[in-house]
């Protein structure tokens, strides 16, 4: 057995609160975005990005919105120096997007810094250094005083240098491992900071409490955020921010709970990237708030081509279940699932309802630039006649009587099942044409006349090729179609009735004029066969959907 005994609560809830943001149930708007992707996402990968792997990852984030990016650790290698040179010598730093550096508060790789971010139209400095029990005690094992002094130290050399070299430069303080770290004591010395810094509402200073190691559930958090927030000097100079990770795989959380407490600001990685378990995934909080009717101000609409850059350049996987990225997120393989989705499909269609309420599907997949056909309804031997169906009309505009779509997702079914393999759109396609349509075997009309008879009545003469041998045979009926059911009936000596007939055109989906017909034949023994037909004449494919079903006749019968 697990020995439990061994761990015990390493976090500090603050010892009094106002807990304000527990009677919030949404957030209202979106944060300030800053994307760490080009230094914690980086640092973590097996394989660290190139410098072009760098530039194309950058570019990526600026097309989907992020006004913030964290480009690297400078003094931590020459690609990262070089790419942060690069960019600001080649002018590739736009006038709305702010780059942020990283740097330990030690001189020299201040020094570092500095030097490596000169000449940035605006850049922010951020420097931190680790204020944790665990780290005070084992690592650094000096006082909280000496702890505090180093925090102090920094920041003066960093205002000082911000004031020798060229550039616009904006600061963030960050009191690393902030979750194990007591609220007073990290409130101490942010406030040491600030009083260095002397921050203002014109140019504001980034307060960054980190979730540097998840260590407690979610709402704890949330307090130590609104404990600080309320309490921090400065506080309208100040922006409050949040880097949580994901030790206990609840990042999304701690960070949606921090904004309602009080933070301002996420840093953040795209699927979830970073050390460990990862950040905190920028798409599944800006996702999280479009689903609830807020603008992120991130453009997330192109995803397929965002995962494809993202495991291009980090050799990393979007994993299928990922939220909103993941290949089967929006997929429903259930045949009760498929159902519901089609059904709250047409709902839409005939209310023309905006307000996106569909089973099943928490957004609109288009939204994020999937299809239904190809990612929502997805046919294996567990799928319904609903979802069946509701491919051939989406991919095709066919629109199948109901009794004709269940027979048809059977046969669909069966398929897969027998195969093991999932059936995509064009498949099903290629099933439903192979089954049904334009049948001429064994019976096939080689030739048909037909004479008007006085009211509505027709006379069909059919020339008929069974088997290998011809038949003429000629009858009366209502119409065309009964004609020539009744000629069929008479030479060839079969009983059934008409059961079901509909037909519509498919000129809506790229077909021209061409139209689809749907027959169902009741067997004498209580079997029926279906059949459809497809003609740029509406009378012609009644004519193929009857011999078509028809040609599908129980062996029986």
């Amino acid at each position: 057995m697990m020995d439990a005994s061994k761990y015990a609560p390493g976090y500090y809830p603050p010892k009094e609160n106002e807990y304000r943001w527990v009677k919030k149930d949404h957030i209202e708007k979106a944060p300030a975005w800053c994307s760490v992707d080009l230094r914690d996402g980086n640092q973590a990968l097996i394989v660290p990005m190139s410098l072009e792997e760098k530039l194309e990852f950058y570019q990526m984030l600026l097309e989907i919105g992020f006004k913030e990016i964290e480009v690297g650790f400078p003094a931590a290698s020459q690609t990262e120096y070089e790419f942060l040179r690069t960019i600001i010598e080649r002018n590739m730093i736009p006038e709305d997007v702010t780059v942020q550096v990283l740097t330990q508060c030690r001189d020299h790789i201040i020094r570092k810094t500095f030097e490596a971010v000169k000449g940035a139209p605006r850049a922010v400095i951020h420097f931190y250094n680790s204020t944790s029990v665990a780290q005070r005690e084992q690592v650094f094992q000096k006082s909280k005083e000496e702890i505090k002094q180093i925090a102090v130290e920094g920041a003066k050399l960093v205002k000082k240098l911000s004031e020798e070299y060229e550039g616009n430069f904006l600061f963030e303080y960050s009191p690393e491992s902030f979750t194990g770290t007591e609220p007073d004591y990290a409130l101490e010395v942010c406030n040491a900071v600030l009083d260095v810094m002397q921050p203002t509402v014109d140019r504001p200073m980034i307060i960054n409490l980190p979730v540097t190691v998840e260590m407690s559930l979610p709402h704890v958090y949330a307090n130590q955020i609104e404990y600080c927030s309320d309490r921090l000097k400065y506080r309208d100079a100040v922006i409050l921010s949040t880097h949580p990770h994901n030790d206990r795989g609840t990042g999304v959380a701690d960070t949606e709970l921090a904004l309602l407490a009080g933070a301002q600001r996420v840093e953040c990685c795209l699927f979830g990237n970073g050390e460990r378990t990862g950040n905190v995934d920028a798409i599944t909080l800006a996702m999280n708030m479009y689903s609830h009717g807020v603008d992120p101000k991130l453009d997330f609409s192109n995803m397929p081509h965002i995962c494809e850059v993202y495991e291009r350049v980090t050799r990393m996987k979007v994993n299928d279940r990922q939220p909103y990225a993941g290949s089967l997120v929006f997929a429903a393989f259930s045949g009760s699932h498929q159902d519901a989705i089609a059904k709250g499909m047409h709902y839409r269609k005939e209310h023309h309802q905006h307000q996106w309420n569909c089973p099943y599907l928490p957004i609109d997949p288009t939204d994020v630039g999937r299809t239904y056909d190809a990612d929502v309804i997805r046919v294996n031997s567990q799928s319904g006649k609903g979802g069946i169906g509701y491919i051939l009309e989406e991919s095709h505009g066919f629109h199948l009587p109901p009794k004709m779509r269940e027979d048809f997702g059977y046969v669909v079914k069966d398929i897969s099942d027998k195969n093991h393999k999932e059936l995509k759109p064009e498949e099903i396609y290629q099933v439903f044409n192979e089954t049904y349509c334009n049948k001429m075997m064994p019976l096939h009309i080689v030739e048909a006349h037909y004479i008007q008879q006085k009211g509505n009545n027709i006379t069909a003469m059919l020339s008929i090729e069974k088997d290998g041998q011809m038949h003429e045979c000629s009858a009366k009926g209502n119409g065309r179609l009964d004609a020539v059911s009744n000629a069929i009936k008479l030479e060839m000596g079969y009983s059934y009735a008409l059961e079901t007939y509909t037909e519509h055109s498919l000129e809506d989906m790229g077909s021209g004029s061409q139209a689809v017909s749907y027959i169902g034949l009741k067997w004498k023994n209580g079997s029926t066969s279906w059949g459809a037909g497809l003609d740029t004449d509406i009378i012609r494919s009644g004519i193929k959907a009857l011999v078509s079903a028809i040609n599908n006749k129980p062996q029986e019968d």
